[in-house]
């Protein structure tokens, strides 16, 4: 049996973040066989974007259930059933927050109708619900509402079971008692304890050293993957070797690549060594152009006859960190190597360029931004800054610190403490070495990520 699942919450991050709306559809794989739907209290209220996506309001739920109120409900909907939903981790990790905070151990196996789109209806151009369900001929009523979103992965559900039950069965996320071929020391009971939250994860072997470190965004699920060592012998190897599992939780993102690097470099195990062995071979370099424009670059750095400004381990990383401060700061997509054409670039059309690449603007004006966005990649500040992100649990915060550019450390602080000044906040955080690595994480990462920044004057 099937419980198909949909919520609706006040943001986006599971520890921070509450649910506003749940619905819970059983199926058997070919028909719906009961329904359960509620708006639920978040104590707390819903910011006014997420009120417009879902049209739940402070006012709706000032009367509705707790989910406290509701949670017997929802075990007893779900026990014994496989957990269904689309984007399945964003539901599955939200319920079980809610239910941590209840002091409940919230464990159900999971299939995500995402994958099983991916793999058993390829090829199509998006695969958010609302696409796919267009695309399928499947009516959606209530977009963003957790009922009519449910009823639509149920619809979805049964064309996937159709087309192939036995595939949807077999990628079903394994229980404790679903894996063979483990170590006999592995206390199964313990991976059903792992949390589904943010942080880093360690493999140790049968004498109790540290085999493989990781970071996930879900601890339990990623586990999960290593011990199903399928992937490559070097995996198969792995899960043979595997005797225990310890992690730590950090609810940031970036707290745990940071965590993730520095403890790789402490413990060097065995299986991670091809981060160890890592190279940065690709970078953006600097050079000017015969009309006296400085022009930046993505590409390889193999050749030692080419300085970079930064490095990355991809040429993909590189390419990224330049469109982002392209756009950052108006530089010009030609003389950044982005865009090849014989007279104007895309954006000068569009009023993003300011006409470097038909010489509409002066060389000095221009590699003034340049030479400002050489600064920013190189993390070159005066001031110390704080980077903000939601902690461990509800009601608290990480902090990343970055004194003069340079990485000093993080910590975690009452959600209701406000930070007075920086020698306050660096008494609060746990320090650490700036190096590469770090650089590169913190700078990858506030390029992919719209985060928090408190800057102090120094």
């Amino acid at each position: 049996m099937y419980s198909i699942i949909d919520i609706e919450t006040t943001g986006g991050n599971a520890p921070y973040h509450r649910i506003t709306e749940i619905a819970i559809i059983i199926h058997d794989g070919k028909k719906v066989i009961d329904k359960f739907s509620t708006l639920i209290n978040p104590e707390r209220s819903i910011p006014w974007n997420i009120t417009r996506l879902t049209g739940i309001s402070d006012t709706m739920v000032q009367n509705a259930p707790r989910f406290c109120d509701v949670a017997k409900k929802i075990v007893e909907l779900t026990e014994g059933n496989i957990f269904v939903a689309h984007n399945v981790s964003f539901d599955y990790n939200f319920i079980r927050s809610e239910f941590n905070q209840l002091g409940f151990d919230f464990n159900r196996n999971q299939l995500c109708t995402v994958r099983l789109s991916r793999a058993l209806i390829p090829g199509k151009p998006s695969y958010s619900l609302g696409n796919l369900c267009d695309s399928l001929g499947i009516k959606v009523n209530d977009r963003h509402r957790a009922t009519g979103d449910a009823l639509a992965t149920s619809k979805l559900f049964e064309m996937l079971y159709e087309i192939n039950k036995d595939y949807i069965e077999s990628r079903i996320l394994p229980s404790r008692f679903a894996f063979s071929g483990l170590n006999a020391k592995l206390n199964r009971e313990k991976l059903d304890s792992l949390p589904e939250s943010t942080g880093i994860y360690f493999l140790h072997n049968e004498d109790g050293r540290i085999i493989y470190i990781g970071k996930s965004n879900s601890i339990r699920s990623r586990v999960l993957q290593h011990l199903d060592g399928k992937t490559s012998k070097k995996a198969a190897m792995m899960k043979r070797m595997i005797a225990d599992v310890s992690f730590t939780i950090t609810g940031s993102e970036l707290i745990a690549l940071l965590l993730e690097s520095e403890e790789i470099k402490k413990h060097q195990p065995f299986f991670n060594r091809a981060l160890k062995r890592a190279r940065f071979n690709f970078g953006i370099c600097l050079s000017k152009n015969e009309n006296g424009y400085l022009c930046l670059s993505a590409e390889s750095i193999d050749s030692d006859e080419k300085d970079s400004i930064v490095t990355f381990s991809t040429l993909k990383e590189a390419r990224a960190s330049m469109q982002h401060i392209l756009e950052n700061y108006k530089l010009c997509q030609k003389l950044t190597g982005l865009y090849e054409s014989q007279g104007a670039c895309f954006y000068q059309s569009v009023h993003q360029c300011n006409g470097a690449c038909i010489g509409s603007e002066l060389p000095d004006v221009y590699n003034k931004r340049v030479k400002k966005a050489i600064k920013y990649l190189n993390n070159e500040t005066k001031n110390n800054l704080a980077i903000v992100e939601s902690g461990r649990t509800h009601g608290e915060k990480a902090i990343v610190c970055l004194e003069e550019g340079r990485y000093r450390g993080f910590g975690f602080i009452d959600e209701q403490d406000s930070i007075i000044g920086w020698e306050q906040l660096v008494d609060n955080i746990n320090q650490f070495a700036d190096n590469r690595d770090t650089q590169q994480i913190i700078r990858q990462y506030l390029i992919k990520n719209k985060v928090k920044v408190i800057e102090f004057d120094n």
